[in-house]
């Protein structure tokens, strides 16, 4: 282990701010202060930092950030400056990384063990080019290999045992390639001005957590509109809109032959298949509903039948993707089920629904009533994705998908409609949908299953 030599937690006392140093200090400083008050971006607010460290003539070969967050895919994300290539390179790091023996021997980790056990701010000095003893961490040897010669790094805890709601905190390194390193100045400067830069950092970490989770837990367009301000009780806007309505056939009983885990493990299964066949072609998941799914495709400023095109191309993607998904939890053991899918397309309401001080931001109206009739139609008549008529209108030129299955009659609503089936690019009904459909023939009746 080298001779300690942390640096202070805080600068070193200046008698005056009038000397070049003192001035550097201040404008970094303010610099700091008003690109945190306009919002800046973490990737912005590091970038502009490190570039004015070198212009004030600080030998910066290469620095690095990182904070945590929160996210169900991310645990955290950083960002690596490079004087060679005058570019900031963006990470995003996985929860349960795989590289954990290499994160328990680095610098940063070092840094995160100190402050678990008390110590303030810890910050952590090492001149690479006076021995062996001071590239005790593997990457410290990586950069020494390099041509760097001097590494600072230091933590900064955000609230008085870490707030996970702006990050839990930030942490800092800095590398010289310049012989002898960083100057008694240069660190002065360094010290000085990263707690303002941090402050900065913090109110962004803040708003992309805040961003990140609305969008997560309400979807990314509701996410956005409650982000940007849409949160009084009543306000509601309305959409034209096509509305998708996916649910687990016979998930009741799924449920009852399975654990937990597993049930857990199947709902995952599902819906991240029909998300992932809605991602990159405009749909956007509005909720989850038990086993159900409603999404929508905004037509506010999209060609309608373009866009119902898009739908279907995703409902068809997203039900052979599901049957190969069954096929491989059957193999390995696993419960698997199906799942019935309704198009619609129509007017509804899009906002803010609930109480006081417990709202939802979701679509209401006879619309959204009426895709869940439909597809609660898809077992009596033997089929995995039913459209209404007027999906099947707005195609315009049709699509030699559909298949008209005739008028029939929606719980709750006055007169039959005509349903359309979409033809599946592979993949049978199942035994039970055939049974249902050879039933629904001969006695030319149907019987919804309850709500």
């Amino acid at each position: 282990m080298p001779p300690a030599a942390p640096a202070p937690s805080s600068p070193p006392h200046l008698t005056t701010f009038d000397s070049l140093l003192g001035r550097r200090i201040i404008e970094t400083h303010i610099w700091a202060v008003q690109a945190g008050l306009r919002g800046a971006e973490a990737y912005d607010l590091f970038d502009g930092y490190c570039q004015r460290l070198v212009i004030d003539g600080v030998p910066l070969w290469r620095a690095h950030v990182a904070m945590e967050t929160l996210h169900p895919q991310w645990n955290g994300y950083g960002f690596t400056w490079r004087r060679d290539l005058n570019a900031i390179h963006p990470e995003q790091y996985e929860h349960g990384v795989d590289n954990e023996a290499i994160w328990v021997k680095s610098p940063f980790y070092a840094l995160i063990q100190r402050a678990r056990g008390g110590e303030g701010e810890p910050s952590m000095r090492r001149r690479l080019e006076e021995g062996p003893d001071q590239r005790d961490f593997p990457v410290l040897a990586e950069f020494f290999a390099l041509g760097a010669t001097d590494y600072y790094g230091r933590l900064f805890i955000f609230g008085k045992h870490g707030d996970p709601s702006h990050g839990s905190g930030i942490v800092y390194s800095f590398t010289s390639d310049r012989r002898g390193g960083f100057g008694d100045d240069d660190m002065t400067l360094l010290q000085a001005t990263l707690p303002a830069l941090s402050l900065a950092m913090k109110a962004d970490a803040g708003h992309v957590i805040a961003s990140g989770l609305l969008g997560t837990y309400l979807g990314e367009d509701a996410g956005r509109r409650v982000h940007s301000g849409a949160v009084r009780r009543g306000s509601a806007s309305g959409l034209r809109a096509v509305l998708w309505y996916a649910d687990i056939r016979g998930f009741t009983t799924a449920s009852d032959a399975a654990s937990g885990p597993e049930i857990i493990d199947l709902l995952n299964g599902v819906f991240e298949t029909l998300t992932a066949a809605l991602r990159e072609r405009g749909g956007q998941v509005l909720k989850f509903i038990g086993d159900a799914m409603l999404a929508t495709f905004s037509l506010e400023e999209a060609d309608s039948a373009e866009t119902c095109r898009r739908a279907l191309d995703a409902a068809d993607e997203a039900m052979a993707k599901l049957d190969a998904l069954a096929g491989e939890r059957l193999a390995a053991g696993a419960p698997a089920v199906s799942v019935d899918l309704a198009l619609h397309l129509g007017e509804v309401l899009y906002g803010n629904v609930g109480a006081t001080d417990r709202l939802d931001f979701t679509v209401i109206g006879p619309a959204v009533n009426e895709v869940a009739r439909i597809e609660a139609l898809c077992e009596p008549l033997g089929r995995k994705v039913l459209v209404s008529a007027e999906f099947a209108a707005a195609l315009e030129n049709g699509d030699g998908r559909l298949e008209s299955l005739g008028r029939h009659a929606l719980r709750g609503v006055r007169e039959p409609k005509e349903i359309f089936a979409l033809a599946l690019s592979e993949g049978p009904t199942n035994a039970v949908s055939e049974s249902r459909a050879n039933d629904v023939a001969a006695t030319g009746k149907i019987v919804a299953p309850p709500a």
